[in-house]
């Protein structure tokens, strides 16, 4: 007998990745390439199997702690410790939102992969026929990662992106703007790598397809990986037990809004997957589901009110009082319209209004764009509130925070969304890293945001982490407004047109430039002390912006 350390093989290009599930115990009988732990990164989740085959002595490690390459995780002891030569770990594999987490049963090493062109089509996307195509992501020629969205469809009900299957370069892109779309069309043709078919250590379920050659057809969607362990069974209630999920899917899920606890896993013991979110949200949107919270609050009439026990909409055929002209709403109204509902609904806000005196900051901004005339780049006065922004945040970390259950994240990072309009209704690019940049770079930076906003191209990556948002109607006019939190933020503020008025000074009234200010804040979260001590710091900021540097 031969005592072992089982440590952590090389798992790519990750550092310290946090130990999320323990699958044995001391004194479990192991076999080799049986896993043992599983870990998850920011982008993968993977499991780590024993090297050797034996019995667990010692588990190393408990859940939440950080490993890397070389750390030990487990003792083993072992008939012969010479005799077992190690295995390679299996590659890790990188999880998109859409992806599935594949939590699979040890396999062989995979066979060489088959190149060619391969055909993609659109997969499964839930009980819709022919869906339009509204956005082309990808043009011939580009290089494609796996799971990267190729272009976006959108039914009268709800819009998705299609992922491509594999990795490699764009040959053709057989849909273009406006065409109807159905599960199985040709919609793409990549010159790539397809993966091959590996052997698995326990035999393949009988309604397994084989992998698919070159030139083969690829479904776009991701199949989940069957499990030897007992099949979740859809038909037990929920327990008030913790969901089966990892941290990136419970993540996923809280952006979406899902719960998780009604959400029936796919993936090996039940475990809930990114796809089994998506699919609950697309059922959901679809009508043929509906939540807990919408049954349980359902008016006892069986009415339609929206689930939160309200007057059904009122139904009117408008014709009969005059002319009307029907147009469907934007991509981007129909996504940002559910959010905000939302938001409005369950987010208990409450704004603050207050005015800031920017006399002196606009006679600075004023002087500043004559000096870089030549630069092309023109300051802003919502740059200089981005800035004033970022050191009143700082100086009330809770306003920079999220509610995560019955936890608050507070981020030491800060990002500013602000609202831009276009055409097409309202979208929030981020300024990443705002406490990081000057004012000239932050009005540059804003200047080619807006600029993709308006010619609609914008990404996700663009529109994506904010930590705070500005709503400024300053361009426009009116007085003061009350802006809708954008969740998972806890504030927001709006901003609009500022006016010469006569403020006293203690002798005499005198003309200054007055900026309205509008915080909206999650009661939640923040309470009203907390927001006019904000409103009042950074009024004091936009008065003398020295303080920035304080």
């Amino acid at each position: 007998m031969a005592l072992i350390q089982i440590q952590v093989p090389d798992i790519g290009d990750f550092d310290e990745v946090g130990v999320i599930e323990l699958l044995v115990k001391p004194g479990d009988t192991v076999a080799a390439e049986q896993s043992l732990i599983t870990v998850e990164s920011d982008k993968a989740s993977m499991e780590i199997p024993s090297s050797h085959a034996g019995v667990v002595k010692s588990v190393t490690v408990k859940l939440g702690d950080k490993v890397k390459q070389g750390s030990v995780i487990a003792e083993l002891e072992t008939a012969d410790a010479a005799a077992v030569a190690p295995k390679p770990a299996p590659a890790p594999a990188a999880q998109a939102p859409a992806a599935t987490e594949t939590a699979a049963p040890p396999v062989a090493a995979a066979a060489p992969a088959a190149a060619g062109p391969i055909e993609v089509r659109v997969p499964d996307i839930g009980d819709f026929k022919d869906v339009a195509v509204i956005e082309l992501l990808v043009k011939a020629g580009d290089t494609i990662r796996v799971e990267q969205s190729l272009f976006t469809v959108e039914s009268d009900k709800a819009s998705m992106e299609i992922p491509s299957p594999v990795a490699g370069v764009l040959k053709e892109l057989k849909v273009k703007l406006g065409d109807k779309v159905n599960i199985g069309d040709l919609v793409a043709v990549i010159e790539g790598s397809a993966p091959a078919a590996a052997p698995a250590q326990a035999p393949a379920p009988a309604t397994a397809a084989p992998a698919p050659a070159a030139g083969a057809a690829v479904a776009a969607a991701p199949v989940p990986v069957q499990s030897a362990a007992p099949a979740h069974d859809p038909t037990v209630a929920p327990t008030g037990r913790l969901p089966h999920a990892s941290p990136s899917v419970r993540k996923f899920a809280r952006e979406l809004g899902v719960p998780l606890p009604e959400v029936k896993g796919t993936g090996p013991k039940g475990r809930i997957t990114a796809e089994d979110v998506q699919a609950f949200t697309r059922s959901v949107m679809a009508g043929t589901t509906q939540t807990q919270a919408q049954a349980a609050k359902a008016p006892a009439g069986g009415g339609t009110g929206v689930g939160l026990d309200l007057l059904p909409w009122p139904k009117v055929d408008f014709a009969k009082f005059g002319p009307i002209e029907r147009k469907d709403l934007s991509r981007i109204k129909k996504i940002s319209g559910a959010n905000l509902s939302r938001n409005a609904i369950v987010i208990p806000a409450v704004t603050n209004h207050d005015d800031a005196d920017i006399t002196d900051l606009e006679a600075f901004r004023v002087s500043t764009n004559k000096e870089n005339e030549k630069s092309g780049v023109k300051v802003t006065m919502l740059a200089f509130l981005i800035k004033a922004c970022v050191a009143a945040l700082k100086k009330f970390p809770e306003f920079n925070s999220s509610l995560d259950g019955d936890a608050l994240v507070y981020k030491q990072y800060w990002h500013i969304g602000f609202a831009a309009d276009t055409p097409n209704g309202l979208v929030v690019p981020v300024i990443k890293d705002a406490d990081k940049k000057g004012v000239l770079q932050i009005s540059q930076e804003m200047g080619e945001l807006a600029k993709k906003a308006r010619d609609g191209k914008l990404g996700p990556a663009d529109m994506s982490g904010a930590t705070f948002t500005i709503s400024s109607l300053g361009g426009i006019g009116g007085r003061y407004f009350t802006p809708i939190i954008n969740a998972p933020e806890v504030a927001i503020l709006g901003v609009c047109r500022s006016n010469i008025e006569p403020v006293w000074d203690g002798k005499a009234f005198q003309p200054r430039l007055m900026l309205p200010l509008s915080l909206t804040w999650d009661h939640r979260v923040i309470d009203g002390a907390a927001a006019a001590r904000f409103n009042a710091y950074l009024g004091q900021i936009l008065a003398d912006f020295r303080r920035v540097l304080l």
